[in-house]
């Protein structure tokens, strides 16, 4: 082995190593290029497979990074005309632009080692060929400071031969690292590299993280996928999506291409959530494109302007080797993240991947609704059973609602139970209405099927009103669980009067003319006036609502308050003239019918006269009394009858039950 290094001769006039440096380039260009360690890494293994290496070393700690080769090296005069050259390019020589492999050089702009600069103040290169054996080391503050000095070239300081320690390749060792952009563990940067290149994994080109080798399987994208659209990508991804469940094969090309040459390999996947594309080494909800086996834009999915629901999530891979040949311009950007956009090849990219998008999101809808229904009812056979209840038109949309609700990104299955619980009962609603508006257009019907028919949408609208009335005896059992009488009288005066069915079920909705409440109030106003400081403080409150056609008007006495017939009768006398008189400036050629309820807490004091006589004397004024606790013995007995008969008819509630 030659020892070409021959001391520190660092003088003025003498050295080994000469970087030719085109500093207004340089300061264009900057040495914080680029913006994380994957990327800058990623021109390293570039060089690696420009250099015809078979294997690539990367070794990460907490002081140093370093990069080590297999290929065929570089002499001290390659160091200088082509790794130390900032442009330097290889394309530009018709002899250099296959390696001795026949491998195509990925490099292209000669400024890839400037990246190093990026994560590391301190670049240490090292390389055997020919017997030589030599190294250098560079410093980023050495070459900022030649630059603001308007000097054009920058000279590396030759490394001792006792510190060289290798015996084949190129050797990169990154010191006095920049912390904040070293955050990637071992782990994240193998699946970020994996993303970066097509060529990795194979016999021929193989890279190592900290020993471990990068492999297909650490693309995390691939793991999940659950749909799989294949355009020539030569990958087994019925070995590496174990998730997969539909595929499919498409062109890779368009019929009417500028050049025929212009062909697109890759692939493109669905995950079932696009929570699945959320990783800590970044949103994996992208579709890169490679351009001879490496990177060359990070997502081109942001520029075919798709808003459509299926995108989010979308990932995949691109291979276009024609965006990037020896013959025509260089349309990437210097980080190569971006490309030209006006570019003929990638306006034709564009529109292959437009077209081939279109096809995607048909496929992908009507699979989601397949597999979605399939995962939904296998973790839940109850919904398999009310779908197969369903007939007509009906049962495409319902998969359909199933389907959205299992795609969605819910680890928690008792939430997602719960949602198909409300669906079920909401898309029931929009069937009733559905047959209603059948019902009004057919206007042919004969009994055969209109029986049939209303039979159908009378047992929905019972089911459906089957959990109104069980919600309701649940109110109303808190309520007869309360046994203070104050507390009964808050809970009265705040739901009785928007809730009539707890004095009668059949009053499901009471309400007032804007104009008969106005007049109403003025009467309530004037009776008021007329009531001693007693009556007004027995009284918890009184309120007007108007109930299938009845004027009703009802007065909540306190719990506590002792009354009799005698004087209700009196009271309610004057409530129905009001109520009389205000009905008949609304409506005067109409008879009013009036009714008046009065709630009490106690019995009244002249009951032992008899029923009869009570009767009679509230007939006097259409009137009736219901006491607290009638009241809530009677709508739970109606509510309980109605559920107790309505059981067996319940069908939906007891199927959504069991979910």
């Amino acid at each position: 082995m030659e020892n070409s290094t021959l001391g520190r001769k660092n003088t003025e006039t003498e050295h080994i190593y000469t970087m030719q440096v085109g500093l207004s380039v340089l300061g264009h260009l900057g040495i914080n290029l680029y913006s994380n360690v994957a990327a800058v890494l990623t021109e390293a293994v570039a060089n690696a497979w420009d250099a015809d290496a078979t294997r690539v070393d990367i070794s990460l700690n907490e002081n140093e990074i370093i990069i080590k080769d297999n290929g065929f090296g570089m002499t001290i005069d390659d160091m200088n005309k082509r790794y130390l050259y900032v442009g330097y390019s290889k394309r530009n020589k018709p002899e250099l632009r296959l390696t001795p492999m026949g491998r195509k050089p990925m490099g292209r702009k000669g400024i890839g080692k400037l990246s190093l600069f990026s994560i590391a103040n301190s670049v240490e290169v090292s390389s055997f060929k020919d017997g030589q054996l030599h190294g250098l080391i560079m410093h980023a503050d050495e070459i900022q400071k030649e630059i603001d000095n308007g000097g054009s070239n920058y000279h590396p300081t030759p490394l001792d031969f006792e510190f060289l320690t290798i015996d084949s390749g190129t050797q990169i060792v990154l010191r006095e690292l920049k912390k904040k952009r070293l955050s990637l563990t071992a782990s994240a940067l193998r699946k970020k590299i994996a993303r970066r290149f097509s060529v990795i994994g194979s016999e021929s080109f193989k890279v190592f993280v900290d020993s471990t080798e990068i492999t297909i399987k650490d693309r995390e994208d691939l793991s999940n996928l659950q749909f799989f659209w294949d355009m020539d990508s030569g990958i087994d991804f019925t070995r590496v999506c174990p998730e997969l469940k539909n595929s499919t094969k498409l062109p890779t090309n368009l019929e009417k291409a500028p050049n025929p040459a212009w062909v697109i390999k890759g692939w493109i996947g669905s995950v079932k959530s696009s929570g699945q594309l959320k990783s800590p080494e970044g949103n994996l909800n992208n579709i890169i494109v490679l351009s001879r086996g490496r990177l060359f834009q990070e997502n081109i999915l942001e520029d075919i302007n798709d808003g459509g629901l299926y995108t989010k999530y979308l990932t995949g891979q691109l291979e276009a080797d024609f965006l990037d040949t020896d013959e025509e311009d260089d349309i990437a950007t210097s980080d190569r993240q971006r490309v030209v956009q006006d570019d003929e090849r990638y306006q034709y990219l564009l529109a292959f991947l437009k077209q081939t998008m279109r096809k995607i999101a048909g496929q992908w809808s009507a699979w989601r609704e397949e597999t979605g229904v399939e995962e939904a009812t296998d973790a839940n056979p109850i919904l398999s059973n009310w779908l197969d209840s369903l007939t007509g038109g009906s049962q495409p949309h319902a998969k359909k609602l199933l389907a959205r609700i299992e795609s969605l990104p819910l680890e928690d299955d008792s939430k997602k139970r719960e949602l198909f619980k409300h669906a079920i009962f909401a898309f029931e609603r929009l069937r009733i209405q559905e047959m209603s508006s059948e019902l009004a257009d057919d206007m042919v019907l004969d009994a055969s099927k209109l029986l049939p028919l209303l039979a159908k949408q009378d047992d929905l609208e019972a089911t459906l009103y089957y959990e109104i009335a069980k919600s309701r005896v649940d109110v109303i059992k808190q309520f007869e669980n309360l046994v203070d009488k104050n507390e009964k009288e808050k809970v009265l005066q705040k739901y009785l009067f928007t809730h009539l069915w707890l004095l009668d079920p059949s009053w499901e909705r009471a309400n007032g003319t804007e104009r008969m409440e106005t007049n109403v109030q003025k009467e309530w106003d004037d009776i008021d006036a007329g009531l001693s400081d007693d009556e007004k403080k027995g009284r918890l409150d009184i309120k007007y609502r108007n109930a299938a056609g009845v004027h009703l008007i009802i007065e909540l006495k306190r719990a506590s308050v002792k009354t009799s017939a005698y004087a209700l009768t009196g009271q309610g006398a004057k409530y129905k003239q009001a109520v009389e008189k205000c009905s008949r400036k609304v409506e005067p050629n109409k008879e009013p019918h009036v009714q008046v309820i009065f709630v009490l807490g106690e019995e009244i004091s002249d009951i032992d006269r008899g029923q009869k006589w009570v009767d009679s004397m509230m007939e006097g004024v259409n009137g009736r009394i219901v006491y607290y606790e009638t009241l809530i013995d009677g709508a739970l007995r109606s509510y309980g009858d109605y559920l107790q008969k309505q059981e067996k008819i319940a069908q939906i509630v007891k199927l959504v039950s069991q979910l």
